[in-house]
């Protein structure tokens, strides 16, 4: 990877970041590993380079296990990142900063793949565009999110340049130096991104408000349903507040939920939304978001698995528990274990921790049936209905957007010709369907770019309709390598939620 600082360097760097930042670094350095082991999926042999630099056994298990627990990142912040811009931390540009770095240098990873181009473009700005948005005050905020800005077109720029230098000669693990290359290694100082205001230069941004908290959630595409019940939840537990503070007697409300609906409705945005609401209302003392899913739960072995879901609730605490597929741990003992721990947990920390569940709604309805302590808990059910065409292209465009790309009216246009030969069902995945093609018009953008010596900025951030995947033929005379597939009848497979 000449010119290209390592992964190995990358998490080193994370790690250093997050001990500036109070974050546990083997916390830290294990979302490195995901996040690099997702990005990189698509490369052919990447797990050999992803498992010898993160100094493990050459082993594509532990590699896949990695990049199936990651695959979230590509559309969120990690938990850590959540917490630290959650908690307005003046080391949050600085930890999404080197986490864009991780993703950078896991693009490298095995064979030159455009797939894992497009992965890492949309990953670095899941994790770039978080503390942006929580920079609230107009001077801080506005000094902060251009720094991110800054940021997001550096990190751009070194996939481009890397992307073309792969891509000109498919297939070999080193690749030339390409001539616009960007001279500063990928990991160079992530703790100090251009132009971040240091602390004594600015003061930390408070943590928002309720109203700021709400508007977010109603600039979301559609989710009208969603939104209404939300407000209404809010309203509820601010009066319920202002009683309790004036010594009135108050009806004691179940703040854990139920959010039901397909993949990439939205449930998991929201479920951060509601941890900012519900921290800003004073319910919860952090108000972060951990998201897991069964296998983040379970151990393997009776007994353990107790331990591990203590763990992941301690993690939570003060914060939200966002289980995703939860009815998984219907059906066996493994499973049972981890529900009676969940119960046993919520009932502990019931006044600094919400936990949402959230599945099919069929799966979801058995599963909190099938456990009294579950169903006693679970009051409240939000049902997130599938996205129209319309709101689906809105997404689309919002996504490239943060990724420092421009879809033009032509792009979009193409985009719902594709959505409309698309047969929809419970496994259509909505936002994350629109984002999987997105970040493969990303890695077609890099092929398309691949004989251009010094692209200009326009040709670096300007799709086109031929980025997007046509069919899962590929046209006659058009080289494309293993990775760049049409994804119009891809099935999904990301365990992470978007918008």
């Amino acid at each position: 990877m000449s010119n290209q600082t390592t992964l190995a360097g990358a998490l080193d760097a994370l790690e250093k970041v997050a001990r500036d930042a109070g974050i546990d670094p083997a916390t830290a350095r294990r979302e490195g590993e995901a996040l690099a082991a997702t990005v990189a999926e698509p490369s052919t042999g990447a797990f050999v380079d992803w498992c010898a630099e993160t100094g493990r056994p050459a082993s594509a298990e532990s590699f896949q296990d990695a990049a199936s627990s990651g695959r979230r990142y590509r559309a969120a912040p990690t938990a850590s990142m959540s917490l630290l811009a959650t908690t307005g931390s003046a080391q949050a540009p600085a930890y999404a900063a080197a986490l864009g770095d991780v993703a950078v240098a896991a693009a490298s990873l095995g064979s030159a793949d455009p797939r894992a181009t497009g992965n890492a473009a949309t990953a670095s700005a899941a994790q770039l565009s978080e503390p942006a948005a929580r920079a609230v005050p107009p001077t801080v905020g506005d000094e902060v999110a251009g720094s991110l800005l800054q940021q997001l077109s550096v990190v751009q720029r070194k996939l481009a340049g890397m992307g073309l230098s792969g891509l000109a000669s498919p297939g070999p693990a080193e690749p030339a130096e390409p001539a616009d290359a960007d001279p500063a290694p990928v990991a160079a100082a992530p703790a100090e991104p251009p132009a971040e205001p240091t602390p004594d230069a600015a003061p930390e941004p408070p943590a928002r408000t309720v109203e700021e908290l709400l508007a977010e959630l109603d600039a979301l595409v559609g989710l009208a349903d969603v939104k209404a019940e939300i407000h209404r939840q809010a309203a509820v537990l601010r009066v319920e507040g202002l009683r309790a503070e004036a010594g009135l007697k108050s009806a004691t409300i179940t703040r854990h939920m139920i959010f039901n609906g397909n993949p990439g409705t939205g449930k998991t945005t929201v479920a951060r939304l509601v941890a900012g609401i519900y921290q800003a209302l004073g319910l919860l003392s952090k108000g972060q978001l951990v998201e897991v899913d069964r296998s983040e739960l379970v151990a393997g072995y009776l007994g353990q698995t107790a331990m591990k879901t203590a763990e992941v609730v301690a993690s939570a605490a003060g914060g939200v528990l966002f289980i995703d597929e939860a009815y998984s741990l219907s059906g066996d003992q493994y499973g049972r274990e981890a529900i009676d721990t969940l119960v046993k947990e919520m009932e502990d920390r019931r006044d600094d921790l919400v936990v949402i569940v959230a599945g099919y709604p069929l799966p979801m309805a058995v599963f909190i049936s099938e456990n009294p302590g579950l169903e006693s808990r679970f009051r409240t059910t939000i049902d997130f209905a599938d996205y129209t065409d319309d709101e689906l292209v809105a997404i689309f465009a919002s996504m490239a957007t943060a990724a420092e790309y421009d879809a033009a009216d032509p792009v979009l246009e193409r985009l719902r010709e594709l959505l409309a030969g698309v047969q929809r069902g419970p496994t259509f995945g909505n936002a994350r369907y629109v984002r999987n093609l997105l970040e493969a018009a990303i890695g077609r953008h890099a092929w398309r770019l691949r004989e251009i010596e010094a692209p200009s900025l326009e040709q670096l951030r300007t799709l086109e309709p031929d980025d997007l995947p046509e069919s899962t033929l590929v046209p006659p005379g058009e080289e494309v390598p293993v990775g760049v597939v049409d994804l119009v009848t891809e099935p999904v497979t990301d365990a992470g939620e978007t918008s």
